[in-house]
């Protein structure tokens, strides 16, 4: 299977790529489904609606089969590669991993409650939780390519200075709506 090992990390990676760019958009569609809760009511319910429907296609077509392909090929990675699970590296690219398993499935816990008229959070928390799948894609990423204790150090500080820059953007981007908006 290790001669195959180059074709699994290649639909590995293109199935990372789709699952990133169905979880990114997911959370936006959130965002706007949230948001059209501030319009007159007959256009809330149309909108609302269609976000139902857009997130409904996008999680069962997109976003749910390309985790579970990219996961699938993740674990024939480690099946043809098996010493890869002795590398200190591939210990944290996984626990990334797993914490990118759990908000893939807050989504969908949020995408279920959105579905039932249920917002419990506000459109910047949620353009904050978005957020958050941006920190855990650098970090995956981070952790596959410098492999080294000495470069976590960096990376780490790194990955907490651009969480912190991303932070600081959005609330700059809150505050630009409120004031263009009024």
């Amino acid at each position: 299977m290790d001669k195959y090992y180059l074709y699994i990390l290649s639909v590995h990676i293109i199935f990372v790529v789709s699952w990133m760019a169905g979880l990114f958009y997911s959370v936006r569609l959130f965002i706007y489904h949230t948001e059209a809760n501030e319009l007159p009511e007959n256009e809330r319910v149309i909108m609302q609606r269609e976000y139902i429907k857009m997130e409904h296609k996008l999680w069962h077509i997109i976003t749910n089969p390309a985790m579970t392909f990219a996961v699938l090929a993740g674990i024939a990675m480690v099946i043809s590669r098996p010493f890869l699970l002795q590398m200190p590296w591939f210990h944290v690219k996984l626990t990334f991993v797993v914490l990118l398993l759990v908000y893939h499935f807050i989504c969908q816990h949020i995408m279920n409650q959105l579905k039932k008229g249920i917002f419990k959070l506000s459109s910047f928390k949620l353009r904050l939780w978005n957020e958050v799948a941006t920190v855990l894609l650098v970090a995956i990423v981070f952790a596959v390519i410098l492999k080294s204790a000495v470069d976590w150090v960096y990376g780490l500080m790194g990955l907490i200075i651009f969480s912190v820059v991303i932070m600081m953007a959005v609330k700059w981007y809150k505050s630009y709506r409120q004031k263009h908006e009024s």
